[in-house]
């Protein structure tokens, strides 16, 4: 299952560079501003990583989801944290959010046994 994380990852990476080499200002300025958005601020970087995640799966992005997913787990978020994120996610967005979630689930699982090999 891990390989969901490697595969996403990859994907994601080769895209961006692909994306960024095509040198479009706007498209740069909005990924320097997606970046910089989630830096320390009067928010912490863990509050707003599970913003970011309750946003995406309100809006229904699962690539979105995922990667606020990792940069949350890699920033200390624990299961119990995330499901309350998504708890209220998923109250916000309606049932329409319920296939997110399960995605979602399955995803952080991936994330836990990656960690633990």
């Amino acid at each position: 299952m891990a390989d969901l994380v490697k595969e996403f990852n990859d994907y994601r990476s080769k895209m961006n560079e692909k994306l960024l080499a095509d040198n479009n200002k706007v498209i740069k300025r909005i990924f320097n501003v997606d970046t910089n958005a989630y830096t320390e601020g009067a928010l912490d970087v863990k509050t707003k990583e599970l913003l970011g995640l309750v946003a995406s799966a309100v809006l229904r992005c699962d690539d979105c989801i995922k990667y606020h997913l990792e940069t949350a787990y890699k920033n200390g978020v624990n299961r119990e944290e995330m499901m309350e994120a998504m708890g209220i996610a998923t109250l916000v967005g309606g049932t329409i959010v319920i296939p997110h979630l399960r995605r979602a689930y399955e995803f952080w699982e991936a994330l836990e046994e990656q960690s633990s090999n």
